[in-house]
């Protein structure tokens, strides 16, 4: 049989253990609260720079896009000023070419109008040579086929109306048989190119 005190103790002693297991148990639930609590602080606190990350990144991403397209948009400007530029370079470097292309063939076919004008004399010219005056025909014929191809083209005088911008009027005369101001005669034959006159037609006007 037992003693009472020594059972006595040994109630305590196993209370003690109880107590102390009980202790042990409640800290390491207590521990493992806290724990949870704080890994699901931490996951709150992670969701939560998370979606203010993307929040950030969603209202960041308008103002890129705003950027991109006023680049494109100045690019494109740019393109489009460049074009026009280099266009009005090509047309104005065309239309000069093509004027100075007019005028040396203006002044070519000029210097060779008094070619013209003494095979005129030379037909004009009486002459028993049939021969000189069928070979001076043939030069005139040659020389007017060269005009022609060169876009040359004479200016209409005799009978037609004076005018100031084709006609260089020398005399004048009043003859009540003519109209008001009709050449009457041509003392040079005047030529142009398109509507470019190389040379004005010297002529006489009545009334």
């Amino acid at each position: 049989m037992i003693p009472i005190k020594e059972h006595d103790t040994a109630v305590e002693a196993q209370n003690e253990a109880n107590e102390a297991e009980e202790v042990k148990d409640s800290s390491a639930e207590n521990k493992t609260e806290k724990e949870t609590e704080s890994k699901g602080t931490a996951e709150e606190a992670g969701k939560e720079e998370a979606e203010e990350k993307d929040s950030k990144e969603t209202s960041e991403k308008p103002a890129e896009d705003t950027a991109v397209e006023a680049s494109l948009k100045e690019e494109k400007e740019k393109y489009l000023r460049l074009y026009a530029e280099y266009d009005n370079f090509r047309k104005r470097s065309q239309k000069e070419k093509e004027n100075l292309y007019g005028d040396i063939r203006a002044n070519v076919i000029t210097s060779f109008l008094p070619v013209y004008d003494n095979l005129v004399r030379a037909l004009a010219a009486e002459t028993e040579d049939e021969a000189y005056r069928k070979g001076v025909e043939m030069i005139m014929n040659q020389f007017n086929s060269t005009l022609e191809k060169l876009g040359v083209t004479e200016i209409k005088a005799v009978g037609e109306k004076f005018d100031p911008s084709l006609h260089n009027a020398v005399m004048h005369v009043d003859d009540e048989e003519k109209g008001e101001n009709e050449v009457v005669e041509e003392f040079q034959k005047g030529f142009k190119i398109g509507d470019k006159v190389i040379r004005f037609s010297m002529v006489k006007v009545a009334n």
